[in-house]
Formats: structure tokens, sequence, C-alpha cells
């Protein structure tokens, strides 16, 4: 049994380290806009969802409809300003999409202006890579149970790590590259610097020489 819980924590703080979720409630005033960034590598899949809060939501009753200035527009694009998700004056909605570039993916929420101001509540959660997979239904389709469900969270978490290694490693190998190129340029640049240094100080000690023997100086 202490194996087994062993187990289990390991798999979950796995979970909790490479698998990005954020979940989170802000405040987004009218006429201005909110932006959220996740960084997610390449061939990763992830999902959000959002909604607006009804500020007449009284619980235990079934709510009125959402005021028409507690809409928004989302947008969500890629590093290189993609479109991935548009939605126009909406008070829900989700995404699902794979990704093909790596950086920051951004999520952006505004709001036409209104007189007076309006203040919205927005619930937003959003996850990528094997955060995204649904495990009860894996279960409940596989039918397993138990120690077979961890199991089958611990290898993809393997594989997770695994992918995440030889990302990270490509990334290395280019912070090294990007490295020897940026000391050769500033070498190139340096002996530059000291060959115009040189050229300009022979130069005025030439039209020195120069003017003091016009003057007879020397």
């Amino acid at each position: 049994m202490m194996r087994i819980a062993r187990f289990q924590l390991l798999g979950f703080v796995a979970l909790c380290i490479l698998s990005p979720a954020l979940c989170l409630r802000f405040e987004l005033q009218s006429g201005h806009t909110k932006c959220i960034a996740e960084d997610i590598r390449p061939n990763a899949m992830s999902v959000g969802k959002y909604s607006v809060v009804n500020p007449n939501a009284v619980e235990g009753q079934t709510p009125p409809p959402l005021p028409e200035t507690h809409r928004v527009t989302v947008r969500v694009s890629s590093p290189h300003g993609n479109s991935l998700h548009y939605a126009e004056n909406v008070e829900l909605g989700n995404f699902a999409f794979v990704t093909s570039e790596d950086g920051d993916h951004l999520v952006c929420f505004w709001t036409p202006e209104h007189k007076p101001a309006v203040t919205l509540t927005v619930d937003f959660e959003w996850k990528s890579g094997i955060a995204t997979k649904d495990w009860p239904k894996v279960a409940k389709k596989g039918q397993v149970e138990g120690m077979e469900l961890e199991l089958k969270k611990l290898e993809d978490t393997v594989q997770s790590i695994h992918d995440e290694m030889f990302y990270l490693r490509s990334r290395e190998e280019e912070m090294q590259e990007l490295n020897r190129t940026t000391n050769s340029r500033m070498a190139w640049l340096s002996f530059l610097s000291l060959g115009v240094c040189l050229s300009v100080a022979g130069l005025q000690l030439w039209h020195l020489k120069t003017f003091f023997e016009r003057k007879k100086l020397l």
C-alpha cells in the first residue's frame, strides 16, 4: 500500500509540474482589454473555456438573462499573431487547438466602452499538454480502475517527461548556437571598432603634423 501511495504521489507531482493548467477569475472593466499568455511547446493540445459571471444570479434560483453590457469579445492568437479562436459579443465559449508554433500563446478579452462604466467578472480555465486528457472518461472507456488508471497516468507522464526533455535539449542547442553567433559578431564588432579608433587616431596625428608643418612650428 505504501508503494502504491508513493506511485500516486509521484504521478500527481509530475502531472502538476508538467501539465500546465490555468484556472482563474478576473475582473474586466468596459472599454479595457485583459490578455493572458501561456508558453506552450509545439504539437501540444490546448483547450480552454470562459464564461461571464451573471451579476444578478442568486444561489438556488434560476439566473435571469445576462445583461447586454456583460458580453465580451475573445481572441486567441499564436506567437506569430495567427488567429486560433475568435468570438465576438458572447457570454461564454470554449476553444481547442493543437499548437504548431513555439512560444507564448495569447488569449485577450475586451468589451465595448459603456457609460456608466461596467465591471465584468470572467471565469477562465486553460489547459495544455497532458492536463487536457479527461481521465474519468479514459477509465470508463477502457474499463480500468484504481492502480491501472494510475499506471496509465504515469505512462503518459513519463512520455511527457521524455518529450519535454528532448524539447528542452533542442532549445538549449538553439541558445548555444545563438550565443556562439552573438560572440562571433561581437568579436568582429570589437575588431572593427578598434580599427576605426586607430584610423581616426592616425588621421588626427597626420592632421596635426600637417598643421604644425604649415605653420612652420616643426
